[in-house]
Protein backbone atom coordinates (compact mmCIF):
# COMPACT_ATOMS: atom_id res chain seq x y z
CA UNK A 1 0.00 0.00 0.00
CA UNK A 2 1.47 3.28 -1.30
CA UNK A 3 1.72 6.24 1.21
CA UNK A 4 1.15 10.04 0.49
CA UNK A 5 2.18 12.97 1.97
CA UNK A 6 1.49 16.76 1.82
CA UNK A 7 4.95 18.82 1.63
CA UNK A 8 3.07 21.92 1.95
CA UNK A 9 2.50 21.32 5.54
CA UNK A 10 6.42 21.31 7.04
CA UNK A 11 5.22 18.51 9.35
CA UNK A 12 4.10 16.37 6.72
CA UNK A 13 6.80 16.94 4.09
CA UNK A 14 9.61 16.18 7.03
CA UNK A 15 7.75 12.52 7.31
CA UNK A 16 7.52 12.13 3.71
CA UNK A 17 10.96 13.06 3.29
CA UNK A 18 12.09 10.29 5.51
CA UNK A 19 9.55 7.85 4.05
CA UNK A 20 10.60 8.35 0.55
CA UNK A 21 14.79 8.43 1.43
CA UNK A 22 13.99 5.21 3.54
CA UNK A 23 11.71 3.71 0.21
CA UNK A 24 14.92 4.70 -2.13
CA UNK A 25 17.27 3.10 -0.03
CA UNK A 26 15.57 -0.19 0.02
CA UNK A 27 14.99 -0.46 -3.44
CA UNK A 28 11.50 1.41 -4.43
CA UNK A 29 9.99 3.27 -6.19
CA UNK A 30 8.97 7.36 -4.74
CA UNK A 31 7.16 10.19 -6.81
CA UNK A 32 8.20 13.69 -6.72
CA UNK A 33 7.42 16.75 -7.62
CA UNK A 34 10.08 18.87 -9.90
CA UNK A 35 9.71 22.09 -11.08
CA UNK A 36 8.94 20.49 -14.83
CA UNK A 37 6.67 17.69 -14.00
CA UNK A 38 6.07 14.86 -11.18
CA UNK A 39 9.00 11.97 -11.70
CA UNK A 40 8.94 8.61 -10.79
CA UNK A 41 12.12 7.68 -9.50
CA UNK A 42 14.80 4.80 -7.93
CA UNK A 43 18.50 4.78 -6.76
CA UNK A 44 20.02 5.41 -10.14
CA UNK A 45 22.74 2.43 -8.77
CA UNK A 46 20.25 -0.11 -7.91
CA UNK A 47 19.76 -1.68 -10.99
CA UNK A 48 16.32 -3.97 -9.94
CA UNK A 49 14.63 -0.68 -9.10
CA UNK A 50 15.53 1.07 -11.91
CA UNK A 51 14.41 -2.27 -13.71
CA UNK A 52 11.31 -1.99 -11.92
CA UNK A 53 10.89 1.94 -12.56
CA UNK A 54 10.77 0.94 -16.59
CA UNK A 55 8.48 -1.88 -15.75
CA UNK A 56 6.13 0.45 -13.72
CA UNK A 57 6.08 2.24 -17.14
CA UNK A 58 5.62 -0.09 -19.71
CA UNK A 59 9.04 1.20 -20.72
CA UNK A 60 11.42 -0.76 -22.90
CA UNK A 61 15.12 -0.44 -21.74
CA UNK A 62 15.90 1.57 -25.37
CA UNK A 63 14.24 4.37 -23.55
CA UNK A 64 16.86 4.75 -21.17
CA UNK A 65 16.19 6.69 -17.51
CA UNK A 66 17.84 10.17 -16.94
CA UNK A 67 19.41 11.00 -13.37
CA UNK A 68 18.61 13.95 -10.85
CA UNK A 69 21.09 15.50 -9.13
CA UNK A 70 21.15 17.58 -6.02
CA UNK A 71 24.16 19.79 -6.82
CA UNK A 72 26.05 21.15 -9.21
CA UNK A 73 29.32 19.07 -8.57
CA UNK A 74 27.73 15.76 -8.87
CA UNK A 75 27.96 15.70 -12.37
CA UNK A 76 32.07 15.87 -12.28
CA UNK A 77 31.67 12.18 -10.64
CA UNK A 78 29.18 10.78 -13.07
CA UNK A 79 31.18 12.19 -16.24
CA UNK A 80 33.98 10.99 -18.44
CA UNK A 81 35.02 14.54 -18.90
CA UNK A 82 32.30 18.03 -18.45
CA UNK A 83 32.35 19.60 -21.94
CA UNK A 84 32.52 23.34 -21.52
CA UNK A 85 29.15 23.59 -23.40
CA UNK A 86 27.93 21.81 -20.41
CA UNK A 87 29.33 24.10 -17.59
CA UNK A 88 28.18 26.84 -19.62
CA UNK A 89 24.53 25.72 -19.57
CA UNK A 90 24.94 24.51 -15.91
CA UNK A 91 25.79 28.06 -14.71
CA UNK A 92 22.97 29.30 -17.25
CA UNK A 93 20.02 27.02 -16.13
CA UNK A 94 20.57 24.59 -13.31
CA UNK A 95 18.63 23.85 -11.55
CA UNK A 96 16.11 24.23 -13.85
CA UNK A 97 14.00 22.79 -17.06
CA UNK A 98 17.36 21.95 -18.91
CA UNK A 99 18.64 18.11 -19.53
CA UNK A 100 21.56 17.31 -20.83
CA UNK A 101 23.16 14.19 -22.32
CA UNK A 102 26.61 13.85 -21.73
CA UNK A 103 29.42 10.60 -21.80
CA UNK A 104 29.47 9.10 -18.83
CA UNK A 105 32.30 7.78 -16.39
CA UNK A 106 32.68 4.22 -17.35
CA UNK A 107 33.18 3.29 -13.80
CA UNK A 108 29.69 3.71 -12.98
CA UNK A 109 28.25 0.68 -11.53
CA UNK A 110 24.57 1.03 -13.05
CA UNK A 111 22.20 0.24 -15.53
CA UNK A 112 20.07 2.66 -16.35
CA UNK A 113 18.67 0.86 -19.87
CA UNK A 114 20.70 1.01 -23.46
CA UNK A 115 22.33 4.48 -22.81
CA UNK A 116 25.07 3.40 -24.94
CA UNK A 117 27.91 5.15 -22.59
CA UNK A 118 25.57 8.63 -22.14
CA UNK A 119 23.75 9.87 -19.22
CA UNK A 120 20.99 12.51 -19.10
CA UNK A 121 21.13 14.37 -16.06
CA UNK A 122 19.53 17.23 -14.27
CA UNK A 123 19.12 19.20 -11.57
CA UNK A 124 15.52 20.53 -10.98
CA UNK A 125 14.41 24.12 -9.48
CA UNK A 126 12.30 22.59 -6.69
CA UNK A 127 12.83 22.26 -2.66
CA UNK A 128 11.51 18.97 -1.91
CA UNK A 129 13.14 17.20 -5.16
CA UNK A 130 16.66 18.72 -4.46
CA UNK A 131 16.15 18.03 -0.30
CA UNK A 132 15.68 14.35 -1.34
CA UNK A 133 18.48 14.06 -4.00
CA UNK A 134 20.93 15.68 -1.18
CA UNK A 135 19.20 12.66 1.12
CA UNK A 136 19.93 9.80 -1.00
CA UNK A 137 22.01 11.10 -3.69
CA UNK A 138 21.63 10.72 -7.96
CA UNK A 139 18.15 9.25 -8.70
CA UNK A 140 17.15 7.45 -11.61
CA UNK A 141 13.72 9.61 -12.80
CA UNK A 142 11.65 9.74 -15.86
CA UNK A 143 7.84 11.35 -15.81
CA UNK A 144 5.40 9.77 -13.46
CA UNK A 145 2.98 8.54 -16.08
CA UNK A 146 2.79 5.38 -17.93
CA UNK A 147 4.51 5.43 -21.03
CA UNK A 148 2.61 6.80 -24.15
CA UNK A 149 0.74 8.81 -21.58
CA UNK A 150 0.76 12.67 -20.96
CA UNK A 151 2.92 13.19 -18.17
CA UNK A 152 1.54 13.89 -14.37
CA UNK A 153 1.72 17.45 -13.61
CA UNK A 154 -0.38 16.99 -9.88
CA UNK A 155 0.10 13.81 -7.72
CA UNK A 156 -3.04 13.01 -8.29
CA UNK A 157 -3.00 12.18 -12.12
CA UNK A 158 0.76 10.07 -11.27
CA UNK A 159 -0.96 8.13 -8.27
CA UNK A 160 -4.10 7.78 -11.08
CA UNK A 161 -1.51 5.70 -13.62
CA UNK A 162 1.23 4.26 -10.97
CA UNK A 163 -0.80 3.30 -8.27
CA UNK A 164 0.76 1.15 -5.54
CA UNK A 165 3.56 0.08 -7.88
CA UNK A 166 4.71 3.39 -6.08
CA UNK A 167 5.82 3.31 -2.39
CA UNK A 168 5.68 7.19 -1.53
CA UNK A 169 4.25 9.97 -3.00
CA UNK A 170 5.28 13.34 -2.23
CA UNK A 171 2.39 15.87 -3.38
CA UNK A 172 3.81 19.70 -3.52
CA UNK A 173 1.01 21.13 -5.72
CA UNK A 174 0.83 21.24 -9.12
CA UNK A 175 4.43 21.70 -11.58
CA UNK A 176 5.29 25.06 -12.33
CA UNK A 177 6.06 24.52 -15.90
CA UNK A 178 3.72 21.78 -16.44
CA UNK A 179 6.30 20.37 -19.43
CA UNK A 180 8.85 18.32 -19.71
CA UNK A 181 12.41 19.67 -19.77
CA UNK A 182 14.60 20.20 -22.72
CA UNK A 183 16.88 18.04 -23.83
CA UNK A 184 20.32 19.26 -25.50
CA UNK A 185 22.64 16.07 -26.48
CA UNK A 186 26.39 17.19 -25.75
CA UNK A 187 27.86 13.97 -26.78
CA UNK A 188 28.56 14.68 -30.76
CA UNK A 189 30.82 17.51 -32.35
CA UNK A 190 28.23 20.06 -31.81
CA UNK A 191 25.02 20.77 -29.41
CA UNK A 192 21.68 19.17 -30.74
CA UNK A 193 18.36 19.97 -29.13
CA UNK A 194 16.39 16.31 -28.60
CA UNK A 195 13.30 17.64 -27.05
CA UNK A 196 11.93 21.39 -26.98
CA UNK A 197 10.57 22.67 -23.63
CA UNK A 198 10.67 25.60 -21.32
CA UNK A 199 14.52 26.44 -22.35
CA UNK A 200 14.15 27.62 -25.48
CA UNK A 201 16.72 27.16 -28.03
CA UNK A 202 17.22 30.73 -28.74
CA UNK A 203 18.24 31.37 -25.14
CA UNK A 204 20.40 28.02 -25.21
CA UNK A 205 21.86 29.17 -28.60
CA UNK A 206 22.66 32.75 -26.56
CA UNK A 207 24.80 30.69 -23.70
CA UNK A 208 26.54 28.80 -26.01
CA UNK A 209 27.41 31.30 -28.60
CA UNK A 210 25.64 29.86 -31.83
CA UNK A 211 22.84 30.05 -34.24
CA UNK A 212 19.97 28.74 -32.58
CA UNK A 213 18.62 27.12 -35.50
CA UNK A 214 21.96 25.01 -35.71
CA UNK A 215 20.78 23.42 -32.43
CA UNK A 216 18.01 21.98 -34.28
CA UNK A 217 19.09 21.39 -37.35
Amino acid sequence: MSELFDCRDPGERSRGITAAVNAVKSGRLVVMPTDTVYGIGADAFDSAAVAALLAAKGRGRDMPVGVLVGSWQTIDGLAITVPEAARLLIRAFWPGALSMVIQQAPSLQWDLGDARGTVMLRMPLHPVAIELLREVGPMAVSSANISGQPPAVDVEDARRQLGDLVEVYLDAGRSTQQAASTIVDLTGPTPRILRTGPVTAEAIGKVLSVDPATLTA
